[in-house]
């Protein structure tokens, strides 16, 4: 809209400016002020003089705009009529006449008018896209297509309005599909399927966007669908115009069937593009006070300087704890920084402590700083390990793997790349790490030892009491950890001389003999932090190294020691002072691996009386149990599980809402998970299931369901080995969750008999309830309707003898699903509105999410679709907010299927592929389900082949679990083979 003629004429002052809108409803406002555009035809004539871009529009070129050629015999008189209502609204210096004609004065903003903004941005997008600037170009295209708000000049009649639109939107599809081109650039291609699959079939004749779509499905690893695509399209075009694809469409399919190298990456534009690749910098700070250690420092550099003539450089430092290996690594990945200019990764592999890091973890987290999406990140190792590896192609990147167990856990975390170098640290020689530089770290030189300890403590205290530093620093065995913490202390002290210092650490009671035995070798620098503690910090130091898990959180570390969170935390900051505890975060602490030995040691020797340590753990087993229950309570208001939970002697936190008690649960899943299984260890059986149980949610959302697997093994067989019925029946209840999230259906319905059966034999009603209820639900996906209503009823008349309204809902949820499958649809919409009625009385939130649920699959067989996807998408938000990830797949599954059902194909093929990216509860059984019913909405569309894709995967995953659901499929698939 650049260089458009303005006609000058008197204004008035205005204090808000004037807008208009016409990618959308015609509107005008003038500030905050919506202004009145009058009837359609007056709403025509606005629309005609605002595209004309400040021009005047004769009489006859505005009759001819809005009645086309039957205009009405009072035509010119209704143009008068409206130009003069529309000057005052808009003002005589907007709407000008002249010559026997009408032109609205613009200003020469390009905000005037969301159209010539939209112009704006698209001609900065392709400047900047010719720039290299790719991410800026896709911002301001997805600002340029915000503007659109439907159908542009919605409800204008008229020819004129009529072209305009037409055109309007084609320049629309155009923006989305250079869009969408620059997704794909960007490696954004599992994002895109969605959007694409749903605008192929609102635009079926539009090669381009399928073109898009077979190469997004394609860097999906999705071939099969990719070359449907193409087939679908070439028989369309067939069938529709008479025509081939064209000659792009052809090539791409060919280089798909070649699987050409070309497509796996985004193009070279990208690549040449500084700003667009992700240049990760996780390197930990290094000391300001780095000392010695020259040669290494020179040999570790010449090392990485070498590494763009190598496949890979590798060094791995190998010593004791404490002797300074990442410390001296951290300093040498700084140095070579300028010779990775694509970024350094960080990780610390925690291989000194029980649990290692999983290298598919750590591959995960890799992936995600090299700016992989999440929904883009493989599930297997190796396929992990391939996409790093392919990342880091022609790349130059430093990786720093600190603190690794052995061999085996650090090499699929290695670059393997010419350019690209990797620097290892670990308390073992990797000498069965293939064409590895291996570096033994010893100790201190005594000059070196002296240096690290004057630059701590300070030139003018050492130098008076040189005997007495070199006494210092021979007594820490020269190592690094243990000098730095002795010299932090007399730093801390002012009262204390250098001899004060070297008196205590003559006494050689307390230093160990150990010094050179193992990893146990560094106690003796531990020995002398901890020897110069104050009581209370001391039994601060012990109590809290008992506990299992990664870090602490203040409040778990006040119930530990059964105190005031304010004193807590001034011992915490006191011990993080002397380096014998490290401050994580805000409010969290955490131990080094052996720190945390020395610490155990140390209860172990000096806890009185021993009691002590047993009731420490039991203070925090409480307050996890307490705390759980507190959330659980919250999100569940009226289950009276929580009136069945062992009773705890302290109280938990208290949360004013659902979702910090939510942010609480998932930030204290590790930990919590760590000492429910450091409890059932110890024998405290019965809090450690309760807790299991209150903690329910990190195994359904899907983030934690490993971590709480393996917790609920641990008390299971614990409670078994102990003849504890009661705790393996609960055990039982909550694998049998687990089992049935995953899809091991089997296995869960196992667990769920068991878990009765004991319960009976205990007469414990909570596990009698939950188990039938689980039980009715296996029963469901297992097509077991009979034995699915018997369950279900037995749950309910269980939570009714309990008096559990919200346990009672679930179940009639429950079993609204077996009438539906029972094709019972009238009850099956009673049974889940008494369910919603009662979550609704109780005031819940999350659990009202799955009442929605049923209702919607119930409504959705009884034909009433609206409300069925008023339903489902009510549960759909519910499910999101609270952060149910398995959830918000099944219900976007549920979706898709309401969709089908009303024939809205496009609509149930975006929420399939939504299932697909988030998955959904069921596993493997219910990615099979999701598969299906993509291929119907697929057919339906009219794209067979890739519905046979679809349908092909869905069947091999049904023949592989041994689910009915494999007929069915065979049955979708008979038709296309037979054709």
């Amino acid at each position: 809209m650049d260089g458009v003629p303005r006609v000058p004429g008197q204004r008035r002052p205005e204090a808000q400016p004037l807008r208009f809108s016409v990618l959308g409803p015609v509107r005008a406002a003038r500030g905050t002020e919506a202004l009145t555009t009058g009837s359609p035809q007056q709403r025509a004539l606005l629309v005609a003089l605002l595209l004309r871009e400040g021009r005047t529009a004769t009489a006859a070129e505005l009759i001819d705009a809005v009645w086309g050629e039957e205009p009405p015999s009072q035509a010119l008189a209704a143009v008068r009529t409206y130009a003069s209502r529309l000057r005052k609204s808009l003002g005589a210096d907007v709407l000008a006449s002249e010559s026997g004609g009408y032109a609205i004065r613009l200003p020469v903003s390009a905000d005037a008018l969301d159209l010539a903004l939209a112009e704006e941005l698209w001609a900065d997008a392709e400047k900047a896209r010719s720039a290299g600037d790719l991410c800026q170009a896709r911002s301001l295209l997805r600002k340029a297509l915000s503007l659109w708000d439907g159908e542009p000049l919605a409800g204008v009649p008229g020819p004129y309005a009529e072209t305009q639109r037409v055109r309007l939107e084609e320049w629309r599809l155009q923006l989305v599909e250079t869009r969408l081109d620059l997704d794909l650039e960007q490696g954004c291609h599992a994002e895109a399927v969605s959007e694409l699959t749903a605008l192929t079939a609102a635009h079926p004749l539009r090669e381009r966007l399928r073109e898009l779509l077979m190469l997004a499905l394609y860097r999906s690893g999705r071939q099969a669908e990719a070359l449907a695509v193409y087939a679908d399209t070439r028989r369309l075009l067939a069938d529709e115009l008479g025509v081939d694809p064209r000659a792009g469409l052809s090539e791409l399919q060919q280089r798909i069937l070649q699987a050409d190298p070309g497509l796996a990456e985004p193009s070279a534009a990208l690549a040449e593009t500084p700003a667009a690749p992700v240049r990760p910098a996780q390197l930990p700070a290094t000391v300001p006070d780095f000392t010695g250690r020259s040669a290494f420092v020179e040999e570790l550099g010449a090392v990485l300087a070498s590494a763009e003539g190598r496949v890979m450089a590798v060094s791995a430092l190998a010593g004791i704890g404490g002797v300074g290996k990442t410390t001296l690594a951290v300093h040498v990945a700084h140095a070579a920084r300028i010779q990775f200019p694509d970024g350094q990764l960080y990780v610390d592999l925690q291989g000194a402590g029980a649990r290692a890091a999983e290298p598919e973890t750590v591959l995960g987290a890799f992936l995600r700083a090299l700016g992989t999406a999440d929904s883009a990140i493989p599930d297997t190792l190796e396929e992990r390990a391939a996409l790093y590896r392919s990342l880091l192609d022609g790349r130059r990147v430093l990786v720093l793997l600190d603190n690794a167990r052995d061999a085996a856990q650090v090499r699929p975390l290695l670059p393997g790349t010419e350019g690209c170098a990797a620097l290892i640290t670990s308390r073992v020689r990797m000498v069965d790490l293939a064409g590895a530089h291996l570096v033994d770290l010893d100790v201190m030189s005594p000059e070196e030892a002296l240096q690290l300890f004057t630059r701590i403590v300070g030139e003018e205290r050492v130098a008076s009491e040189r005997e007495a530093a070199l006494d210092v620093v021979a007594a820490c065995g020269f190592l690094p950890l243990a000098i730095r913490i002795a010299a932090s202390r007399l730093a801390s002290r002012r009262t204390w001389t250098v001899s004060t210092l070297a008196a205590k650490l003559a006494d050689e009671r307390r230093r160990l003999d150990e010094l050179q035995a193992g990893d146990l070798a560094v106690k003796a620098t531990f020995e002398l932090g901890y020897g110069q503690l104050e009581p209370a910090q001391a039994r601060a130091f012990r109590l809290l190294g008992l506990a299992d898990g990664p870090d602490l959180s203040l409040a778990a570390a006040a119930a530990m020691l059964d105190l005031p969170v304010e004193d807590t935390e001034d011992l915490l900051e006191a011990l993080v002072d002397t380096s014998l505890v490290e401050s994580a975060a805000p409010g969290r602490y955490r131990y080094h691996d052996l720190v945390r030995l020395y610490a155990r040691a140390c209860a172990e020797r000096d806890e009185q009386p021993p009691v002590e340590r047993e009731l420490a753990l039991s203070r925090l087993l409480d307050f996890y149990l307490a705390t759980a229950a507190e959330v659980y309570a919250l999100e569940r208001p009226g289950d009276r599980l929580v009136d069945h939970l062992e009773p705890t002697s302290r109280p938990g936190l208290k949360f004013t809402d659902g979702t910090s008690a939510v942010d609480w649960l998932y930030t204290e899943a590790h930990v919590l998970l760590a000492c429910v299984r450091q409890s059932a260890a110890a024998g405290e059986l019965r809090r450690a299931v309760d807790l299991l149980w209150a903690a329910k949610d990190l195994a359904e959302s899907g983030a934690n369901s490993r971590q709480y697997e393996a917790a609920a093994v641990t008390v299971r067989d614990a409670a078994q080995a102990a003849g504890d019925a009661r705790t393996e029946g609960r055990a039982r209840t909550t694998l049998t969750n687990v089992y049935l999230v995953s899809g091991r259906f089997d296995q869960a319905d196992e667990e769920a008999r068991l878990a009765m059966m004991l319960a009976r034999s205990e007469g414990d009603p909570v596990p009698s309830c939950w188990a039938a209820n689980d039980r009715g639900i296996i029963a469901i996906y297992q097509s077991r309707n009979e034995d699915g209503e018997q369950y279900l009823q037995q749950a309910i008349d269980n939570f009714r003898a309990i008096g559990n309204q919200v346990g009672e809902a679930s179940a009639l949820c429950n079993l609204s699903r077996i009438h539906v499958s029972m094709g019972r649809t009238t009850s099956a919409v009673e049974l889940a509105q008494r369910g919603i009625s009662i979550y609704d009385e109780m005031g819940l939130t999350l659990r009202l999410a799955n009442g929605r649920f049923a209702l919607g699959i119930a409504l959705t067989k009884a034909g009433r679709h609206a409300e069925a996807l008023d339903q489902l998408s009510d549960a759909l938000d519910i499910f999101t907010e609270n952060r149910q990830r398995l959830w918000q797949g099944t219900t976007h599954f549920r979706i898709a299927e309401a969709h089908l059902a009303a024939r809205r194909p496009a609509q149930a093929a975006r929420h399939a592929e939504q299932a697909l990216v988030l998955k959904c509860i069921g596993g493997d059984w219910m990615l099979g389900n999701v598969l299906t019913t993509l291929g119907r909405a697929l057919s339906d569309l009219g794209q067979a082949d890739r519905a046979r894709a679809c349908w092909q995967e869905a069947l091999a995953i049904y023949e592989q679990t041994g689910a009915a659901e494999a007929e069915e499929v065979r049955g979708l698939l008979t038709p296309i083979a037979a054709a």
